[in-house]
């Protein structure tokens, strides 16, 4: 977020995980950026993480995921009075399972997909959490996204515990039969296993996963359970409407950002750190990574609001045009082209 009229000196990209939708807003500021900066008497992280975390440290000299949940979770137990047993029962997953599925591929080979899902706490039922399809997701990662999902469900005063899983597959790698294969697969796998149902876990839509994944798991359940459980179809969420799913499901992580943003340059603290010279969304120059869900429906209530989006980054390609972009536009080229290269909007 940027004011509209100033150089971009120091781009400073603050990272944000949402529901599985990876993007960055990009926020320029004239100066230096002390927490990463030791040179300047600043907090350095990576010393900071190696310090707190011995020698977990991965390939980058940073925790791995997991064990920055704990590290961060450890230092708000600090300021606590709660007992440490009681702390370390809270910290840990109850449930935790990992399990491999065949798949043959349309060209007739076998692969083995590798699949997970985390329950973190069964103080509250059912637990909740959004299941992802990427090639990198791993056990560690599942349990942090679950332990994240019970702190959150429980600031918000939710009552769900928190969940997370996930299929370690590339999407743009198979073919929709073959998704839909592996999908029904790990549907039925979990159900075998426990780890699905509306009064167990209800499994939601992340990175990579759509309302059609989300239906074919629904409707894998309700054919295994449905006419024992008359609540079988609420074993997800992020299902089409007309399968039993919300209007405006679609959206509402896109809307919570915009909401989070316009909270923040409401905050007259925020806009002097930010070396902004006014309040609110109009106005101001917004650079999104990642245009998937999540950043196309941010962007465009931003836009809505008056500010200007003037760079969209995607994993294959990026465009910039300091006169402003078109979302709905960038959106639509992006569809039928799979990639921002080209567009003569930028």
């Amino acid at each position: 977020i940027t004011k509209a009229t100033a150089p971009m000196q120091r781009i400073q990209a603050a990272r944000m995980t949402q529901f599985g939708e990876s993007f960055s807003l990009l926020i320029t500021k004239n100066k230096p950026n002390r927490f990463y900066n030791d040179s300047n008497g600043g907090v350095g992280c990576r010393n900071f993480a190696a310090a707190a975390m011995g020698a977990r440290l991965d390939k980058n000299g940073e925790p791995r995921f997991l064990e920055q949940v704990e590290l961060f979770f450890n230092r708000a137990a600090s300021r606590t009075n709660v007992p440490k047993d009681y702390l370390d029962m809270i910290k840990i997953c109850d449930n935790v399972i990992r399990f491999a599925i065949p798949i043959k591929r349309d060209n007739g080979q076998m692969e083995q997909i590798l699949c997970y899902r985390a329950q973190h706490k069964h103080h509250k039922l059912p637990v909740k959490g959004g299941t992802r399809y990427n090639e990198h997701i791993d056990l560690q990662e599942v349990m942090a996204l679950a332990s994240l999902m019970t702190f959150k469900l429980t600031i918000a005063d939710v009552p769900f515990g928190g969940a997370k899983g996930g299929v370690k597959i590339d999407p743009k790698k198979y073919s929709e039969r073959e998704i839909e294969r592996i999908t029904r697969r790990y549907a039925m796998e979990l159900a075998k296993k426990g780890f699905i149902g509306p009064q167990i876990d209800c499994l939601g839509p992340d990175l990579g996963t759509t309302e059609q994944i989300m239906t074919w798991i629904k409707d894998t359940y309700v054919n295994m359970h449905g006419e024992t459980n008359i609540n079988a179809e609420g074993c997800v969420t992020g299902k089409f409407a007309s399968q039993g799913g919300i209007e405006g499901r679609t959206e509402s992580t896109g809307l919570g950002v915009y909401y989070c943003t316009k909270k923040l340059l409401s905050m007259p603290s925020f806009v002097e750190k930010s070396n902004l010279d006014s309040e609110g969304l109009a106005g101001k120059t917004v650079i999104v990574q990642g245009f998937g869900a999540v950043g196309y429906w941010a962007t465009k209530f931003m836009q809505q609001d008056g500010a200007k989006i003037v760079g969209i980054i995607e994993y294959n390609s990026a465009i910039y045009n300091p006169s402003g972009l078109d979302v709905d536009s960038v959106k639509n080229w992006w569809n039928q082209r799979g990639t921002l290269k080209g567009s003569n909007r930028a």
